[in-house]
């Protein structure tokens, strides 16, 4: 085979050689996240939890129950992997412009920058999760078997957060105007999304739009894991799967082809 992609190989070796950079790189934006910031930590567990609250009284009253479960959990284990999905895709968007001295002055592997931007990110997953916690203690939510799949999703979300991070800075070099356009995608797609409604209780095109939405099956799997009465969707599941795995292919493969010109254009 003679492709042009095969030429272009992925460098793993490479990642791992730098690995320490790797965790530098993460250590230096979870800093630079809380700095100089009054409620430090606390801004992990507010965001969540204030859109929680503000779905939970507009939509309370009609939604009190959801899969069998109290309105605010149905909502606040569908926002944990969102909040982190939403985050990586906000921030690693820009991570390569916003490191453009670096990227013309030393070498490394420019794929550290937007993968470390996504680890970040767990820690404010984990914060907010310990509000989860009580939630389901508050409740009377018992744990099931399902818990044990916790670490499968979590790993789900996180290649997906990779997978489109990898893919938008590496656009975001050439054409700025990504930065602009990705908070009003993130917006529609949180509505595409099954986090403030099942989509058993949506007919036609918007039901169908829950369905395909490769961000779907990992919301409700993180749902489904953790509030012991919730439905899992298998199709969206398999679909969030195909998706993850070829937007990281093909995110690793556009982003090796594109590093050779970022210190030029950026």
């Amino acid at each position: 085979m003679t492709s042009h992609a095969i030429r272009i190989p992925l460098n793993f070796t490479d990642i791992w050689r730098y690995r320490e950079l790797l965790y530098f790189f993460t250590w230096r934006d979870i800093k630079v996240r809380y700095k100089q910031t009054a409620l430090g930590a606390i801004w992990a567990v507010l965001q969540p939890f204030l859109t929680m609250l503000i779905f939970a009284a507009i939509l309370g009253s009609f939604f009190k129950l959801r899969e069998g479960v109290p309105y605010a959990v149905f909502v606040y284990s569908a926002l944990l992997p969102w909040t982190l999905f939403q985050y990586a895709l906000t921030q690693a968007t820009g991570s390569l412009v916003g490191n453009s001295e670096m990227l013309t002055k030393v070498y490394f592997p420019r794929i550290l920058l937007p993968i470390a931007i996504t680890l970040a990110g767990m820690v404010d997953f984990a914060i907010a999760s310990i509000l989860l916690v009580g939630m389901l203690w508050f409740y009377h939510i018992p744990p099931t078997w399902n818990l044990v799949s916790v670490p499968a999703f979590f790993v789900l979300a996180m290649l997906a957060s990779v997978a489109a991070g990898i893919w938008l800075s590496a656009i975001n070099v050439k054409f700025r105007d990504v930065r602009y356009a990705v908070p009003f995608l993130l917006q529609v797609w949180f509505y595409a999304t099954p986090i403030v409604l099942p989509p058993n209780v949506v007919h036609g095109l918007a039901h169908w739009i829950f369905i395909l939405n490769p961000i779907s099956g990992i919301v409700e799997g993180f749902r489904w894991s953790l509030v012991s009465k919730a439905s899992m969707d298998w199709t969206a599941l398999i679909i969030s799967c195909a998706f993850t795995a070829a937007t990281l292919v093909g995110g690793l493969y556009y982003f090796r082809r594109m590093e050779e010109t970022f210190a030029d254009v950026v």
